[in-house]
């Protein structure tokens, strides 16, 4: 098949490409950031410009898109949250009408923080209330996306693993800090659900062969705090778990509201795909293998300097 992922620089994007370019011809899309010696092309599009989208798909006249290119940094939406409605709102609308029109199956992205995380084991069938404009404007994605296109995918996803700068996922920030024996805190009264984003390469593509539709919940099997995360990585790497001190999300001073129970119910995607996803624990294994394998440096020499 041939599959085009937005956001190819991006945690989620760059890793996508690596685990599926093997089985698929890949085409990566970023915007600023330069890609080299990747296994894949890559091409350089700004989404967001008139006409971009349509152009983008003539030329690389993809069978499946998955699109992660987003503005996802909490705080940098509270800054800009023009840009943020921009990026996350109006481009996965424009994209969804042109894969409808196209023919290309498309699967759309989003996130559990469309919750306010008040109840836990959230559902598809739940209503959301966003607490920050990152949510607020991945939940208007996510819902034009499937107006605008009813057949396509939209996935709800925390993720973690390494990136290519090595500062993109909470995986990584606990783990340099560990490594350079620096305090740091973790939250215990913020729960989540979170995903390796080499794993869900593999599901993401077993969803777009089984020719699924609408909105899904695919989060790891396993839900933890953020300070008992933090910790599990600590111990599988032998670091000083006693680093990280336990504290609540209220005395962290953030400027964008965080959600504090986003536990997750993956029965629908279970039931679809005739298997349960992931726990945790084999994921941290995985991470921890990839690390001493050397693959944060690989990922770094992508970086076109």
């Amino acid at each position: 098949m041939k599959l085009l992922i937005t956001g190819a620089s991006g945690l989620l994007g760059l890793n996508l490409a690596l685990e599926t370019a093997s089985a698929h011809r890949v085409t990566g899309v970023v915007h600023r950031t330069r890609l080299q010696g990747t296994p894949f092309p890559v091409v350089q599009a700004d989404l967001t410009r008139p006409g971009a989208v349509d152009r983008l798909l003539r030329e690389t006249d993809p069978d499946w898109v998955i699109h992660t290119a987003a503005l996802a940094n909490l705080e940098d939406c509270e800054r800009n949250p023009e840009l943020a409605q921009r990026l996350n709102s109006e481009v996965p609308a424009i994209l969804a009408r042109a894969c409808r029109k196209g023919g290309a199956r498309l699967l759309h992205v989003s996130t559990d923080a469309v919750f306010d995380g008040t109840k836990g084991n959230y559902t598809e069938t739940d209503t959301p209330n966003p607490l920050s404009v990152y949510a607020r404007t991945k939940l208007a994605g996510e819902r034009v996306v499937l107006a605008e296109y009813p057949q396509a995918i939209v996935a709800r996803v925390n993720l973690f693993g390494f990136s290519l700068s090595g500062k993109r996922s909470l995986a990584e920030f606990f783990l340099y800090n560990l490594l350079a024996g620096r305090p740091l805190k973790g939250f215990t009264d913020v729960y989540f659900c979170p995903l390796l984003v080499n794993t869900i390469a593999g599901i993401f593509v077993e969803m777009l062969e089984k020719d699924l539709h609408g909105l899904y919940h695919v989060f790891a099997a396993e839900c933890l705090s953020k300070y008992d995360f933090g910790v599990r990585i600590a111990r599988r790497f032998g670091l000083d778990a006693g680093l990280i001190a336990p504290v609540s999300v209220q005395e962290a001073g953030l400027t964008a509201r965080r959600a504090p129970n986003l536990t997750m119910n993956t029965h629908k995607v279970s039931t679809h795909l005739g298997h349960a996803l992931p726990a945790f624990s084999p994921m941290l294994e995985r991470f921890y293998t990839l690390y001493q394998q050397g693959y944060p440096q690989v990922l770094k020499g992508l970086a076109r300097r």
